[in-house]
């Protein structure tokens, strides 16, 4: 028997899509003069410059000029990519409140809160901007409540990940640059809806506040938040790198355990685990990732019998009920365990 060498956290290259919010015809908010769209660019050229220094990350951009790109060729461009990230970065507005300030980070997810879908609309809002819009997304309204909620299975699929690395940038936004924390997030961004693999839409800030606005109009504030952005990024790599081997240039996680669940909600709230609260549903699991909590029914090794666990669950009223699954504690997806030897 020829043993291979087995080496870690070698010849893979994590590819991360940055994308600079609006641009060209878009100019995203104008808030006290400045403009989203310059800002974003700059800020992620910024990032994109730090984390090509890294030799396990490869950088790509969805625009380095001042173009507009559609919102699904944004997706698109990482989706071909097969990125390991796609970074979605904006600035605030908030007219009737000046003083607003702070920087947030999103992931894709139900609509929050009022303010939060106000977000989302005009964020989304681009999407009018687009030829054929109404063909290309189906009826999508950027200022429906409808329009604005909802989760796709692979996206979901992608949450744990997304809600990692927006915790990432998130702390180092308020523990580096001491920006007032206004917390990960969920809701629905079109641009995130178009990518299948862990999405984040980065807030850097307020342009509509004067003095963050001035700041975030600075070479150094720029500076000071794209370092933040790429550092989080590395972080974020080197614990996708602790979960990588690569076996004779073949890349793949370590397999060793692996269990199906049957993810019934998840949430904000914190619910005991008890039948009553989950339709009768006994031995449900939760489990807390970054500041939400997840709820699953049916835990096994067994796809067999998790699928006759994911009808038992749809059987009870949780129709959106859906199949995940966990190698080695870490969640991958289950098409992936289902191609295991």
């Amino acid at each position: 028997m020829i043993f291979l060498p087995i080496t870690t956290n070698a010849q893979k290259k994590y590819t991360i899509v940055l994308d600079a919010g609006h641009g060209g015809k878009d100019p995203g908010n104008r808030g006290n003069g400045y403009y989203e769209k310059n800002i974003a660019l700059k800020v992620a050229l910024l990032v994109g410059d730090e984390l090509k220094k890294n030799k396990d990350i490869k950088v790509i951009f969805t625009r380095k000029k001042d173009v507009f790109i559609d919102l699904w060729k944004r997706g698109d461009i990482a989706n071909k990519a097969d990125a390991d990230l796609f970074v979605s970065i904006h600035c605030d507005s908030y007219l009737p409140r000046p003083a607003a300030h702070g920087a947030g980070t999103f992931v894709l997810g139900l609509r929050g809160n009022k303010k939060n879908l106000e977000i989302a609309k005009r964020e989304n809002a681009a999407v009018l901007l687009e030829e054929n819009y109404e063909q290309r997304y189906k009826g999508f309204d950027a200022n429906s409540v409808e329009s604005v909620v909802g989760f796709s299975l692979l996206q979901e699929e992608n949450l744990d990940k997304s809600l990692e690395i927006a915790s990432l940038i998130q702390n180092n936004f308020t523990r580096q640059l001491n920006r007032l924390d206004r917390k990960v997030k969920q809701d629905n961004f079109q641009v995130l809806r178009e990518t299948v693999m862990p999405s984040v839409l980065v807030e850097l800030g307020f342009l509509t506040n004067k003095k963050e606005g001035r700041f975030l109009n600075s070479k150094q504030g720029q500076q000071k938040m794209a370092k933040s952005v790429a550092q989080a990024i590395e972080n974020y790599v080197t614990n996708l790198k602790i979960n990588t081997v690569v076996d004779n240039g073949i890349v793949a996680e370590q397999k060793d355990f692996v269990e199906f669940k049957v993810q019934i909600a998840s949430g904000k709230n914190k619910i005991p685990t008890k039948s009553y609260n989950f339709k009768g549903l006994k031995n449900i699991q939760r489990i807390k990732v970054g500041a939400f909590y997840k709820y699953y029914y049916g835990v096994t090794p067994s796809y067999k019998e998790a699928k006759k666990s994911l009808k038992v669950a749809r059987q009870k009223g949780y129709k959106t009920a859906f199949l995940v699954a966990f190698k080695n504690g870490t969640k991958v997806s289950v098409e992936e365990v289902n191609k295991m030897p």
